[in-house]
C-alpha cells in the first residue's frame, strides 16, 4: 500500500475537527512552502544536483534547520537511487513519508499522568510566547474530559501575570492558587500543591516566570520550584513543558537549546502556528533536540490548542497530493 493511501486511512479514523483544525492552522506553510516544492517538482523534469540543491534551499527557507534539512536530503538521494526514482513527482510521497517520520521521533508524545494524585504539569518559556494563554487552553481541555484543574500563578514577576492568569481560570471555571505579586514562586508552588491533594484534584497546572534579563536566577528559580513540587509529590512534577512561539522560528530553536539544558524538559508546545509560513520549525526542534512535541497552537479559539499528531501535521500540509494520487488511480 502506497504511503499517502496509509497516511489518508490513518486520518479517516480520526475525527474530522481535528483534521480542520490541523489544515486550518497550517495554512500559511502550506500555502508557502508546499507550493513552492510543487513548483519545484512540476518545472524540473529530472532530480539532478540543481533539484536537490533548490529543495534544501525551499526547506530552509520554511525553518525546517540546517542540520535536519541535510539529513533530509541525505534520505531522498538514498530512496533515488535504491527505487530507481526519476520523476521527481514519484517523490512526493517519499518526502512526506520522511517528514513524517522525522516528527515522530522515537519518543512517545502522549502526556504522563501520575498513577494517583495530581497530575503536576510545569510550565516553562521566556515571556510574550503564549504560556499563560496555553495553560488556561488546556484547562479547558482536561475540564471539558471532567478532569478537575487547578492553577498555580507562579510568575510572580512579570505585572499583570497574576491578574491574566485568574482571568484564564473564571473564562475556564477554575481555581487559581495565588499570593501577593513579588512573593517567592516556590512557596506559591508548595500552596498549589497542598491545595491540589486537599481538593481532589486531577491536574495543576502551573505558570512559572519567563524574564530572560537574569537567565542564572532565572533557571535557579526554576530548579527551587522543581525541588518544591519534588519533595510533596517524589514523582513530580510529571511534565516540564517548554512552550514556544512557533512564529520565532530559529529563536525558538535556541530558547529550547537553553531551557533544554537546565530544567529537565520532558515536552514542547509550539504556540501561534497558523501565524507563521515556517511551520517546518516544527521539524526542526523536533529532530534537533530529541524533545517530543506535546501540543501545538493552531489559531485563537479555546478549542484551538491540539495534541501534536505527526500523520496530521503532514496531511495538512499535503493534502493536495494524496488527492491527485487518488485521482490518478481512479
Amino acid at each position: 500500500m502506497s504511503f499517502f493511501k496509509k497516511l489518508k486511512e490513518s486520518i479517516s479514523s480520526k475525527t474530522e475537527a481535528v483534521t480542520n483544525k490541523f489544515k486550518e492552522g497550517l495554512t500559511k506553510t502550506r500555502d508557502v512552502f508546499v507550493d513552492r516544492v510543487d513548483d519545484l517538482f512540476s518545472r524540473r523534469k529530472k532530480i539532478d544536483e540543481e533539484f536537490y540543491e533548490e529543495l534544501e534551499e525551499i526547506l530552509i527557507g520554511a525553518d525546517v534547520g540546517v542540520n535536519t534539512v541535510m539529513e533530509l536530503i541525505e534520505q531522498l538521494r538514498s530512496e533515488v537511487r535504491k527505487r530507481k526514482i526519476e520523476d521527481p513527482n514519484d517523490l512526493q510521497p517519499v518526502l512526506s513519508e520522511k517528514l513524517t517520520e522525522l516528527l515522530k521521533g522515537s519518543e512517545d508524545s502522549s502526556m504522563s499522568m501520575a498513577a494517583s494524585g495530581p497530575t503536576i504539569i510545569l510550565f516553562v518559556g521566556v515571556n510574550g510566547v503564549g504560556k499563560t494563554t496555553t495553560i488556561g487552553k488546556l484547562a479547558h481541555l482536561y475540564k471539558s474530559q471532567g478532569k478537575k484543574v487547578l492553577l498555580a500563578a507562579g510568575d510572580t514577576f512579570r505585572a499583570g501575570a497574576i491578574e491574566q492568569l485568574e482571568t484564564w481560570g473564571q473564562r475556564v471555571g477554575v481555581d487559581v492558587i495565588k499570593q501577593q505579586a513579588g512573593s517567592d514562586p516556590a512557596a506559591v508552588m508548595f500552596d498549589a500543591v497542598q491545595a491540589a491533594k486537599n481538593r481532589g484534584a486531577d491536574i495543576l497546572l502551573c505558570d512559572t516566570a519567563g524574564r530572560l534579563q537574569n537567565k542564572v536566577n532565572l533557571m535557579e528559580e526554576l530548579n527551587k520550584i522543581y525541588r518544591v513540587i519534588r519533595r510533596e509529590v517524589p514523582e513530580g512534577p510529571h511534565e516540564v513543558l517548554l512552550v514556544l512561539d512557533a512564529t520565532t522560528g530559529q529563536n525558538a530553536l535556541q530558547q529550547a537549546k537553553m531551557f533544554g539544558d537546565k530544567t529537565g524538559l520532558t515536552g514542547l508546545v509550539l504556540t501561534k502556528l497558523d501565524g507563521t509560513a515556517k511551520g517546518g520549525i516544527v521539524v526542526a526542534i523536533r529532530q534537533e533536540l530529541n524533545i517530543p512535541v506535546k501540543f501545538v497552537g493552531l489559531g485563537e479559539k479555546m478549542d484551538d490548542l491540539q495534541a501534536f499528531d505527526s500523520e496530521q501535521f503532514v496531511h495538512a500540509l499535503f493534502g493536495k497530493w494524496i488527492a491527485e494520487e487518488k485521482e490518478k488511480a481512479e
